[in-house]
Protein backbone atom coordinates (compact mmCIF):
# COMPACT_ATOMS: atom_id res chain seq x y z
CA UNK A 1 0.00 0.00 0.00
CA UNK A 2 1.31 3.47 -0.86
CA UNK A 3 0.77 6.75 0.85
CA UNK A 4 -2.83 8.00 1.26
CA UNK A 5 -4.27 10.01 -1.62
CA UNK A 6 -4.63 13.75 -1.16
CA UNK A 7 -8.39 13.39 -0.71
CA UNK A 8 -7.84 10.78 1.99
CA UNK A 9 -5.39 13.05 3.80
CA UNK A 10 -7.93 15.88 3.72
CA UNK A 11 -10.57 13.58 5.17
CA UNK A 12 -8.27 12.50 7.99
CA UNK A 13 -7.29 16.07 8.79
CA UNK A 14 -10.97 16.98 8.97
CA UNK A 15 -11.61 14.13 11.41
CA UNK A 16 -8.70 15.33 13.53
CA UNK A 17 -9.97 18.91 13.45
CA UNK A 18 -6.75 20.12 11.79
CA UNK A 19 -6.60 22.74 9.05
CA UNK A 20 -3.23 21.57 7.84
CA UNK A 21 -0.31 19.32 8.59
CA UNK A 22 2.87 18.98 6.58
CA UNK A 23 2.28 16.09 4.14
CA UNK A 24 5.67 14.50 4.85
CA UNK A 25 4.99 14.47 8.59
CA UNK A 26 1.52 13.03 8.11
CA UNK A 27 2.85 10.28 5.87
CA UNK A 28 5.56 9.44 8.38
CA UNK A 29 3.05 9.38 11.24
CA UNK A 30 0.91 6.85 9.37
CA UNK A 31 3.74 4.58 8.20
CA UNK A 32 4.12 1.37 10.19
CA UNK A 33 7.57 -0.24 10.49
CA UNK A 34 6.30 -3.26 8.56
CA UNK A 35 6.02 -1.13 5.42
CA UNK A 36 9.71 -0.21 5.62
CA UNK A 37 10.65 -3.86 5.99
CA UNK A 38 8.99 -4.61 2.65
CA UNK A 39 9.88 -1.30 0.97
CA UNK A 40 13.50 -0.41 1.79
CA UNK A 41 13.31 2.74 -0.32
CA UNK A 42 10.71 4.26 2.03
CA UNK A 43 12.08 7.03 4.21
CA UNK A 44 11.06 6.22 7.79
CA UNK A 45 8.38 4.70 9.99
CA UNK A 46 6.31 6.43 12.66
CA UNK A 47 8.33 5.09 15.59
CA UNK A 48 10.33 8.29 16.21
CA UNK A 49 7.23 10.47 15.97
CA UNK A 50 5.46 8.06 18.31
CA UNK A 51 8.24 8.54 20.85
CA UNK A 52 7.91 12.29 20.62
CA UNK A 53 4.12 12.24 20.64
CA UNK A 54 4.06 10.10 23.77
CA UNK A 55 5.98 12.81 25.63
CA UNK A 56 3.80 15.62 24.25
CA UNK A 57 0.65 13.69 25.16
CA UNK A 58 1.87 13.09 28.69
CA UNK A 59 2.70 16.77 29.17
CA UNK A 60 -0.61 17.95 27.71
CA UNK A 61 -2.63 15.68 30.00
CA UNK A 62 -0.44 16.46 33.02
CA UNK A 63 -0.94 20.19 32.56
CA UNK A 64 -4.70 19.78 32.19
CA UNK A 65 -4.95 17.66 35.35
CA UNK A 66 -2.69 20.06 37.26
CA UNK A 67 -5.04 22.90 36.41
CA UNK A 68 -8.31 21.05 37.03
CA UNK A 69 -7.37 19.13 40.21
CA UNK A 70 -5.65 21.79 42.38
CA UNK A 71 -5.91 19.75 45.58
CA UNK A 72 -4.94 16.32 44.19
CA UNK A 73 -1.61 14.83 45.20
CA UNK A 74 1.10 13.59 42.88
CA UNK A 75 0.07 9.96 43.18
CA UNK A 76 -3.56 10.63 42.29
CA UNK A 77 -2.57 12.86 39.36
CA UNK A 78 -0.22 10.15 38.09
CA UNK A 79 -2.96 7.53 38.26
CA UNK A 80 -5.47 9.71 36.42
CA UNK A 81 -2.93 10.55 33.72
CA UNK A 82 -2.02 6.89 33.29
CA UNK A 83 -5.69 6.02 32.80
CA UNK A 84 -6.07 8.64 30.07
CA UNK A 85 -2.85 7.93 28.13
CA UNK A 86 -2.75 4.12 28.34
CA UNK A 87 -2.60 2.19 25.07
CA UNK A 88 -6.15 0.83 25.12
CA UNK A 89 -7.55 4.34 25.69
CA UNK A 90 -5.56 5.75 22.77
CA UNK A 91 -6.62 2.85 20.56
CA UNK A 92 -10.27 3.52 21.40
CA UNK A 93 -9.85 7.18 20.44
CA UNK A 94 -8.09 6.18 17.23
CA UNK A 95 -10.94 3.78 16.49
CA UNK A 96 -13.46 6.61 16.74
CA UNK A 97 -11.44 8.42 14.08
CA UNK A 98 -11.20 5.27 11.91
CA UNK A 99 -7.46 5.89 11.93
CA UNK A 100 -6.78 2.30 10.94
CA UNK A 101 -8.16 3.01 7.47
CA UNK A 102 -5.29 5.43 6.83
CA UNK A 103 -2.34 3.38 8.09
CA UNK A 104 0.45 2.53 5.66
CA UNK A 105 1.23 -1.12 6.38
CA UNK A 106 3.31 -3.89 4.94
CA UNK A 107 1.43 -6.74 3.27
CA UNK A 108 2.15 -9.13 6.12
CA UNK A 109 0.88 -6.75 8.79
CA UNK A 110 -2.13 -5.91 6.64
CA UNK A 111 -3.11 -9.57 6.25
CA UNK A 112 -2.60 -10.14 9.99
CA UNK A 113 -5.25 -7.57 10.88
CA UNK A 114 -2.86 -4.72 11.58
CA UNK A 115 -5.46 -2.04 10.91
CA UNK A 116 -7.39 -2.99 14.03
CA UNK A 117 -4.52 -3.79 16.39
CA UNK A 118 -4.54 -1.60 19.49
CA UNK A 119 -0.76 -1.23 19.40
CA UNK A 120 -0.77 0.10 15.84
CA UNK A 121 -3.68 2.45 16.44
CA UNK A 122 -2.28 3.88 19.66
CA UNK A 123 1.16 4.30 18.12
CA UNK A 124 -0.19 6.10 15.06
CA UNK A 125 -2.23 8.49 17.21
CA UNK A 126 0.82 9.33 19.31
CA UNK A 127 2.82 9.83 16.11
CA UNK A 128 0.23 12.27 14.77
CA UNK A 129 0.40 14.22 18.03
CA UNK A 130 4.17 14.33 17.63
CA UNK A 131 3.82 15.48 14.01
CA UNK A 132 1.47 18.31 14.98
CA UNK A 133 3.90 19.39 17.68
CA UNK A 134 6.79 19.53 15.18
CA UNK A 135 4.73 21.35 12.58
CA UNK A 136 2.83 23.85 14.73
CA UNK A 137 4.07 23.73 18.33
CA UNK A 138 2.71 22.67 21.70
CA UNK A 139 -0.54 24.65 21.79
CA UNK A 140 -2.06 23.03 18.65
CA UNK A 141 -0.82 19.60 19.80
CA UNK A 142 -2.43 20.13 23.21
CA UNK A 143 -5.68 21.20 21.52
CA UNK A 144 -5.58 18.03 19.40
CA UNK A 145 -5.13 15.89 22.52
CA UNK A 146 -8.12 17.54 24.17
CA UNK A 147 -10.28 17.01 21.06
CA UNK A 148 -9.52 13.38 20.32
CA UNK A 149 -9.52 12.28 23.97
CA UNK A 150 -12.44 14.44 25.08
CA UNK A 151 -14.69 11.56 26.31
CA UNK A 152 -11.89 10.03 28.39
CA UNK A 153 -10.75 13.40 29.74
CA UNK A 154 -14.29 14.43 30.65
CA UNK A 155 -14.84 11.16 32.49
CA UNK A 156 -11.61 11.64 34.44
CA UNK A 157 -12.53 15.21 35.32
CA UNK A 158 -16.02 14.15 36.35
CA UNK A 159 -15.20 11.04 38.35
CA UNK A 160 -11.45 10.91 38.91
CA UNK A 161 -9.72 7.54 39.10
CA UNK A 162 -9.54 5.74 42.40
CA UNK A 163 -8.29 2.20 41.94
CA UNK A 164 -6.19 -0.26 43.90
CA UNK A 165 -2.42 -0.56 43.59
CA UNK A 166 -2.48 -3.42 41.05
CA UNK A 167 -4.88 -1.53 38.77
CA UNK A 168 -2.84 1.65 39.11
CA UNK A 169 0.37 -0.16 38.23
CA UNK A 170 -1.34 -1.81 35.27
CA UNK A 171 -2.23 1.60 33.87
CA UNK A 172 1.21 3.10 34.49
CA UNK A 173 3.09 0.16 32.97
CA UNK A 174 0.77 -0.02 29.95
CA UNK A 175 1.27 3.68 29.32
CA UNK A 176 5.06 3.48 29.63
CA UNK A 177 5.92 0.13 28.00
CA UNK A 178 2.70 -0.93 26.23
CA UNK A 179 2.64 -4.26 28.04
CA UNK A 180 1.06 -5.52 31.28
CA UNK A 181 3.11 -6.12 34.43
CA UNK A 182 3.91 -9.73 35.31
CA UNK A 183 3.52 -11.08 38.86
CA UNK A 184 5.72 -14.04 39.82
CA UNK A 185 5.41 -15.94 43.09
CA UNK A 186 9.00 -16.54 44.23
CA UNK A 187 8.20 -18.03 47.63
CA UNK A 188 5.23 -19.96 49.01
CA UNK A 189 5.62 -21.55 52.43
CA UNK A 190 2.82 -24.08 51.91
CA UNK A 191 2.17 -26.24 54.95
CA UNK A 192 3.78 -23.82 57.39
CA UNK A 193 1.68 -22.62 60.36
CA UNK A 194 1.96 -19.05 59.12
CA UNK A 195 1.84 -19.43 55.36
CA UNK A 196 3.68 -16.62 53.56
CA UNK A 197 3.78 -15.56 49.91
CA UNK A 198 6.54 -13.51 48.31
CA UNK A 199 5.73 -12.00 44.92
CA UNK A 200 7.83 -10.02 42.46
CA UNK A 201 6.35 -7.78 39.76
CA UNK A 202 8.27 -7.21 36.52
CA UNK A 203 7.83 -5.31 33.27
CA UNK A 204 10.05 -4.62 30.26
CA UNK A 205 12.59 -7.12 31.59
CA UNK A 206 13.12 -5.35 34.90
CA UNK A 207 12.16 -5.94 38.51
CA UNK A 208 9.79 -3.20 39.66
CA UNK A 209 8.72 -4.33 43.11
CA UNK A 210 8.59 -7.13 45.67
CA UNK A 211 5.92 -7.83 48.26
CA UNK A 212 5.00 -10.25 51.04
CA UNK A 213 1.63 -11.31 52.38
CA UNK A 214 -0.45 -14.00 54.02
CA UNK A 215 -2.05 -14.69 50.67
CA UNK A 216 -1.10 -14.14 47.05
CA UNK A 217 -3.38 -11.14 46.58
CA UNK A 218 -1.93 -9.33 49.57
CA UNK A 219 1.61 -9.99 48.33
CA UNK A 220 0.75 -8.77 44.83
CA UNK A 221 -0.77 -5.56 46.18
CA UNK A 222 2.34 -4.90 48.27
CA UNK A 223 4.58 -5.53 45.26
CA UNK A 224 2.45 -3.17 43.18
CA UNK A 225 2.66 -0.42 45.82
CA UNK A 226 6.44 -0.75 45.95
CA UNK A 227 6.61 -0.64 42.14
CA UNK A 228 4.44 2.49 41.96
CA UNK A 229 6.57 4.24 44.56
CA UNK A 230 9.74 3.35 42.66
CA UNK A 231 8.37 4.51 39.32
CA UNK A 232 7.15 7.81 40.78
CA UNK A 233 10.56 8.37 42.38
CA UNK A 234 12.45 7.63 39.16
CA UNK A 235 10.14 9.97 37.24
CA UNK A 236 10.72 12.73 39.79
CA UNK A 237 14.49 12.20 39.69
CA UNK A 238 14.44 12.24 35.89
CA UNK A 239 12.55 15.52 35.89
CA UNK A 240 15.07 16.95 38.37
CA UNK A 241 18.02 15.91 36.20
CA UNK A 242 16.55 17.64 33.16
Amino acid sequence: MGQPAARDRAELLARLGLRRLRPDLLEEALTHASYLNENPSASSSNERLEFLGDAVLGLAVARLLYERFPTAGEGELTRIRAEIVRGSTLARAAGRLALGDFLILGRGEESAGGRTRDRNLAGALEAIIGAVYLDAGFAPARALVRRVLRPEIEQALREGVRVDAKSSLQHVVQARWHEPPEYVTVEDTAGAPDRRFVVEVRAAGRLLGRGEGRNKREAQQQAAREALAGLELSEKEGATCT
